[in-house]
């Protein structure tokens, strides 16, 4: 089967998300990458281009530039597929007119700046019939779908509390070094990042994991956010209170950027009437089963224990670790699936209408801290 053509728009040289997304488009193996812009400097686009083996003419100065020229190519030799790896204020007017253009899109998180923007772009995908795939890398790990297969077999009875945590350290080096950086990080600029720092950027992988592995809508949110410097306007840290439709069911999103030492934690928690289950990215290939009546029990990839869809959705043989790259490849496969017409698995890559849901959160968690900590509809 020919391998789908694929350009990238950002995620040159020392990009850390763009060098993700080309590793899981090869492990997957469903894509090869021939072109793009790769940088807002055409030169340094251009250096990268060849460090790829890219060829020159299909390195383009600028997106309307990529999107004219592969257009003018025959159509079994363009770019079927874009992957979008910019800052955050660029996603939705580079995926609008891909989608406007024919081009199936795989674009970052969050997927825009505003609900609005967000809710075009559903317009155009359904309009279009194209394929929109949103990076919300977690959902790709196998224990996560597995949490997700056996949450909604009934195994944990009634959901009665959901726990979920995202904490980095990074930002302390930056808030409290020697010298001021903060103005040089693009994330800590409103007008390219959006409202939200903490919540926007990480918060909001919490809120995605939770509804994805649940299967439940988050209502209503309460926020307490905190820019930790006075001279500091976006949030770092954050305590998000959730409501659910069952008015019995309550959770809680902890987030926060200046977690001293934390690195990548991200847990997800949920306890129901039966039985819970955790997970941990850090130690991804490990699911906890937890009961009052029996010893905890360890989930892992590989096993035929597993559903069809976390064991469809690992690379390796048991005992064998995999991670961010695999993860983010089973999303690649998934949006292969869809582009093609196969069938693939429900929840196998995250759409635009998680994206939406994203920017709700995004939103009424700011609107709600802005307001005296006032409870908001999603």
């Amino acid at each position: 089967m020919k391998k789908i053509k694929l350009g990238m728009i950002g995620g040159g040289k020392g990009a850390f998300i763009g060098d993700a997304h080309r590793r899981a488009s090869r492990i997957c193996n469903d894509f090869e990458l021939v072109g793009g812009v790769f940088d807002s400097d055409y030169e340094k686009s251009k250096e990268f281009a060849a460090s790829e083996g890219i060829a020159p003419d299909r390195c383009y100065p600028g997106v309307e530039a990529m999107v004219k020229g592969e257009l003018a190519r025959p159509e079994e030799d363009r770019m079927k597929a874009v992957a979008i790896v910019t800052p955050n204020y660029l996603h939705f007017p580079f995926a609008s007119l891909l989608l406007k253009n024919g081009f199936h899109v795989m674009c970052e998180k969050p997927m825009t700046m505003t609900v609005e923007e967000a809710e075009e772009l559903v317009k155009l995908v359904n309009q279009k019939k194209l394929t929109f795939a949103l990076t919300h890398t977690y959902t790709g790990y196998p224990m996560v779908r597995q949490m997700r297969e056996m949450i909604r077999s009934g195994m944990l009875g009634t959901i009665q509390r959901i726990d979920a945590q995202y904490y980095q350290g990074w930002v302390n080096s930056i808030i409290h070094g020697a010298g001021s950086r903060i103005t040089g990080v693009w994330r800590f600029d409103p007008a390219m990042s959006g409202v939200s720092s903490c919540m926007g950027d990480i918060g909001v992988h919490a809120f995605n994991l939770i509804e994805y592995t649940t299967g439940l809508e988050i209502k209503e949110v309460l926020s307490d956010l905190n820019p930790i410097k006075d001279d500091f306007t976006m949030d770092l840290d954050g305590t998000v209170l959730l409501r659910f439709e069952n008015p019995k069911l309550k959770g809680v999103i902890r987030s926060c950027q200046v977690a001293t030492g934390e690195e990548n934690n991200i847990t997800l928690a949920v306890y129901g009437s039966k039985a819970s289950l955790k997970w941990a990215q850090e130690n991804p290939n490990y699911l906890y089963l937890l009961t009052d009546s029996e010893p905890v029990k360890v989930l892992k990839p590989a096993h035929g224990y597993n559903s069809e869809f976390a064991e469809k959705s690992h690379t390796m043989p048991c005992g064998h670790p995999e991670g961010i790259y695999e993860a983010v490849a089973n999303i690649y496969r998934g949006m292969a699936k869809s582009i093609r017409g196969e069938k693939f698995f429900p929840g196998e890559f995250p759409t635009v209408h998680d994206g939406v849901r994203g920017m709700k959160f995004i939103h009424s968690v700011v609107n709600s801290n802005r307001d005296g900590n006032m409870w908001k509809k999603l």
